[in-house]
Order: structure tokens, then C-alpha cells, then sequence
């Protein structure tokens, strides 16, 4: 794992929560794109030395809608930026941690993420997200 690259932070909807990261608190929005992938919309953040993730469900089949309904808004994942995904993928799996991909899948930006499942990490769900691999 090379850095933190963002936080995820679930959110019923992206335009009534901007204003508390963009107003309240001063940070600067990023970008907004949907990833059909997870069936989210999702809204980038800065806030200084890592991004936040604002995540709005599209569907009531998003993980999102399921995590907001079970727990509410609130953190749902730290996301950390590696290099070549897939070797990644294989030596956790060699590791015997559970996965919930095998394979990297497209995510915002075009990048390849993947997840590992929150029972082999503490109760944390951690997304890894390989920018140098870029999905066109």
C-alpha cells in the first residue's frame, strides 16, 4: 500500500451534503462523476492532505443503499492508492485475506479498484485503487 488515497463517506444525497464540506467546513470540490460499476455517484473532496469520497447511492441494489439503510450515514471505507492492482489482488489472496473482488474492476476516474472484505481487516472495509492502470 503506497498512501491513503481517499475516504468514503456514504451520504443519502450529494447535493444536500456538499454544502456542509464546501461552506461549513471550506474544502474544495473536486469532481463529481457517476461509477455505474457500484451503482454510486460519487463527489471528490479536498481536504488538504487526503480526499474525501462522498458516496450517493444511485439504486436501492447499491452497496451504498444497503450500508445507509443498516447504518446510517457515515464512513464507509479508507481507500488506499497501490501500483499494479492485480499483483496486489493475488498476494492478499496467497495471504489467505478475503476478498470481495478477485479482479479489479472500473472506479471513478478510471481507475481499477477492489475491495477486501471488512472480516479479514478489523471490521474496516479498505478499496484499493490502482490509478496507474487507467480503465479507457
Amino acid at each position: 500500500m503506497e498512501k491513503v488515497d481517499h475516504i468514503g463517506i456514504a451520504v443519502r444525497n450529494i447535493e444536500d451534503s456538499l454544502p456542509y464540506y464546501t461552506e461549513t467546513l471550506g474544502l474544495k470540490l473536486l469532481h463529481i462523476e457517476d461509477v455505474q460499476s457500484e451503482q454510486v455517484r460519487v463527489a471528490f473532496v479536498d481536504s488538504g492532505n487526503v480526499t474525501l469520497e462522498l458516496l450517493e447511492p444511485l439504486s436501492e441494489t447499491s452497496a451504498i443503499h444497503t450500508f445507509i439503510e443498516k447504518k446510517g450515514e457515515g464512513i464507509h471505507h479508507v481507500a488506499f492508492g497501490v501500483s499494479n492492482i492485480q499483483e496486489r489482488l493475488n498476494e492478499l489472496k496467497e495471504k489467505g485475506i478475503r476478498l470481495i473482488q478477485e479482479t479489479p474492476k472500473a472506479g471513478a476516474h478510471g481507475a481499477q479498484v477492489a475491495f477486501i472484505h471488512p472480516k479479514a481487516s478489523g471490521g474496516v472495509l479498505y478499496e484499493l485503487v490502482d490509478k496507474t492502470g487507467r480503465v479507457k
